[in-house]
């Protein structure tokens, strides 16, 4: 099986001898006739083997291992032990070593997309991956930010219902930063939500929530922003330079986009209060509506 597929700018190849399943929304990102910068070749083994080099991190499930500077992570589940190990062969490429007897786990698209460990592929490429609700109103994303149990897709579900806006994915999206513009794109891995598409939108907001009585809405400083954003990024704490490449895109998001903090209920007037905050005469707006 030989597939090609493109998230953001980022290119690659799967490759495998045998058929394996892959995820119905990953396959919206399949792009048969482009050019691939970088290979994972799927193999299925019976038995794991043991990467070697310095042990970076530890956990019941999962390790991470690092030789001349390429890693080599092992992927498990808790309580049940490991199932594949993904290594990196070089600059362009990458072996994902599964086991024959978990191939049907592939169907979960979080487990298939932790094999491809695109967050590290990302960050080379100036993307950050944020836990959010994104929302496409107006030719512009929104992007309800929090962590999980807020209400990022109650909030979104109220922008759908009184102002027609559109729920691009209800978990996930990357943002690149490209020609001087902050983009929200399409992320293949959705959360419970079930809704992922692959969409290019400009970002006008990013929107913190917190639960409230009552409705509020203020704009946060460039400090307030990044302490409230860099929990919801996808960023390998265990990994310095990653840590150090993600602290440094998460200032350049923060002084480059609007970031709000809404104290929300659950109604009309959520969505009423942060609208006029966002969009009132002589506040932050971006030179483009499309």
């Amino acid at each position: 099986m030989d597939k090609i597929f493109r998230i953001g700018d980022f290119t690659f190849h799967l490759s495998c001898e045998e058929s394996f399943p892959i995820p119905s929304n990953f396959l919206m990102f399949e792009v048969p006739d482009a050019m691939p910068t970088y290979c994972y070749a799927f193999k299925l083994v019976d038995k794991l083997p043991s990467p070697g080099g310095r042990l970076v991190t530890h956990r019941e499930d999962f390790m991470v291992f690092e030789q001349d500077g390429w890693q080599s992570r092992v992927l498990g589940i808790r309580g049940a032990g490991f199932y594949a190990v993904t290594r990196e062969t070089g600059e362009s490429g990458a072996e994902v070593l599964l086991l024959r007897d978990a191939v049907d786990m592939l169907y979960s698209d979080p487990v298939f997309v932790s094999l491809l460990a695109l967050e590290r592929s990302f960050l080379r490429e100036n993307g950050l991956i944020l836990h959010c609700a994104y929302l496409k109103y107006q030719g512009m994303a929104i992007l309800f930010s929090a962590p999980s149990g807020t209400g990022k897709s109650t909030q979104a579900d109220l922008w759908e219902k009184y102002r027609g806006a559109r729920t691009v994915n209800g978990d996930r999206a990357l943002l690149e930063c490209r020609g001087g513009r902050w983009l929200a794109r399409g992320w293949s891995v959705c959360g419970s939500s079930g809704i992922c598409e692959n969409i290019d939108t400009p970002i006008y907001a990013i929107v913190m929530l917190s639960q409230a009585k009552e409705d509020s809405v203020r704009r946060l400083s460039p400090g307030q922003a990044f302490a409230a954003i860099f929990p919801q990024l996808t960023v390998n704490r265990w990994d310095p330079q990653a840590l150090r490449l993600g602290m440094d895109l998460a200032e350049k998001l923060v002084g480059s986009i609007p970031v709000w903090h809404l104290g929300c209920t659950i109604s009309d007037n959520a969505v009423r209060c942060l609208e006029e905050a966002l969009f009132e005469e002589g506040t932050y707006r971006h030179s483009l509506i499309l």
